[in-house]
């Protein structure tokens, strides 16, 4: 289904029937995505003195309890509530779900005992392009990404400056496949969140970071038109489903 849509004056044409999704899915053993020191996340069937919750266990229908933290757990979409004293939704926040998306992709740079995103790694990709998101597949990139504990591995990270670019380009949503844009132990210092949200200045409360894609090598570094969208959760973060359309010629 070729879908035609209107972005600043021009007009680009999508093929509905061709997503390219890059989230990782919430599985609920011991081989999901996890970070931040939590337990596995649980799908269990619901139980209740004899009752359980299963069809293969005589009840009517599956009925599953589920446990997990979308900071943790699964591909999410965070807003300046993550970090700031005030309560802010990102079912609020979050209200347009397409943009003009650039996927970009990088090799962090080793920095002392750290492997981080340079301001001029960013720079580069991007040149002059205006986005409403950026979308960054670091290197390298196996498929164990989508299994991975992140736990105690102290990730690669983007540096301040590199967010601080983001800002000056309009960038409004930033995806990564890092369990966050800062680093793991930090001391509580938050530097690239604060940056990409401004929360020093006028804080820019439609911005989104979404951490936990997973971006295929099938998927060239391109422009893309992004489709955001989140369980409609009202908390700083929701589980989210990023999905990439190709521009058509």
């Amino acid at each position: 289904m070729i879908a035609k849509i209107k972005h600043n004056s021009e007009e680009f044409k999508i093929d509905l029937s061709k997503p390219l999704d890059i989230s990782i899915p919430l599985t609920g053993n011991d081989d999901n995505v996890n970070a931040w020191y939590l337990d596995p996340p649980k799908i269990e069937p619901h139980t209740d003195g004899d009752f359980i919750g299963k069809v293969s266990e005589g009840a009517s229908t599956n009925f599953n309890d589920v446990w997990f933290n979308p900071h943790s757990h699964v591909t999410h979409t965070e807003c300046l509530g993550h970090i700031t004293d005030a309560f802010h939704s990102i079912n609020q926040k979050l209200k347009q779900f397409f943009f003009l998306a650039e996927v970009i992709t990088v090799m962090p740079e080793q920095s002392g005992k750290d492997f981080v995103i340079l301001v001029k790694q960013l720079r580069d990709a991007l040149g002059n392009k205006k986005r409403e998101a950026v979308v960054i597949r670091t290197l390298p990139n196996p498929i164990e990404k989508k299994s991975r504990d992140y736990s105690n591995t102290n990730p690669p990270y983007l540096m301040e400056s590199a967010l601080d670019l983001l800002v000056k380009k309009g960038v409004e949503h930033l995806l990564v496949d890092l369990p966050s844009v800062d680093k793991e132990k930090d001391g509580g210092a938050l530097l690239a969140h604060k940056a990409f949200w401004n929360v020093n200045g006028k804080p820019r409360t439609r911005a989104t970071i979404t951490e936990f894609i997973f971006v295929p090598d099938s998927v060239k570094d391109g422009t893309y038109f992004l489709n955001l969208q989140v369980a409609p959760f009202e908390n700083d973060a929701s589980p989210s489903r990023p999905v990439l359309y190709r521009i058509l010629e």
